[in-house]
């Protein structure tokens, strides 16, 4: 076995056994799976949404209800296979009746984030979503060209954590697009800027 393999299993290992999260006990009530991610452990790019839905939390894989597919078909229009990419959340657990991610709940999962794209050390990091956006962006020291997703979606910010350089794209979370149609056209335009970083 690989040495990010046995990393990323000990990533999930941790997070099955969190009993200090504040979803670990409506994730057990419910007999829901924690969602780590999945994908190729050597991606170059990672995307990274906000919490698991219910679907994700019944199979215990990111994104593969609606907003999956959309995902899917996303990374079909510029010529990318989605086991070629790594797939993930920044809070691990669903959270109940599907709402935003708190503060805390963010606080306890984002370490995780941290040491999964420590391990996969992707060049770009493409967020899905305002909570996605803003943890990360902060998480490089970006968080100075932060502002609202509808003001910088599509652009493309260049950060250097650990000396290493990285790429962060903020985008619309597919699910946006299930409510706001003409979402799915911005959305597929900047998937055409994404394909430019690889």
């Amino acid at each position: 076995m690989d040495n990010r393999d046995e990393a990323l299993k000990k990533i999930k290992d941790e997070v099955i056994s969190l009993s200090t999260s504040p979803l670990f006990a409506y994730r057990t009530e419910n007999k829901y799976l924690p969602v780590i991610g999945e994908g190729n452990h050597f991606a170059e790019i990672m995307f990274v949404g906000e919490a698991p839905g219910k679907n994700e939390a019944l199979t215990g894989k990111p994104f593969c209800g609606r907003a999956g597919k959309i995902l899917d078909e996303l990374l079909i229009s510029i010529g990318i296979d989605r086991k070629d990419v790594y797939v993930t959340n920044i809070v691990k657990d669903r959270p109940p009746e599907n709402r935003d991610p708190l503060p805390e709940e963010i606080e306890a999962y984002g370490p995780f984030l941290d040491r999964q794209i420590e391990i996969i050390a992707p060049k770009v990091i493409a967020t899905l979503g305002r909570f996605s956006m803003q943890y990360v962006m902060s998480r490089f020291a970006l968080e100075w060209e932060l502002s609202s997703i509808s003001d910088i979606h599509g652009k493309v910010f260049d950060a250097e954590p650990n000396g290493t350089k990285i790429k962060v794209i903020p985008l619309y979370h597919p699910a946006a697009t299930i409510y706001n149609q003409h979402l799915l056209g911005t959305l597929k335009e900047d998937f055409q800027v994404l394909k430019t970083l690889i």
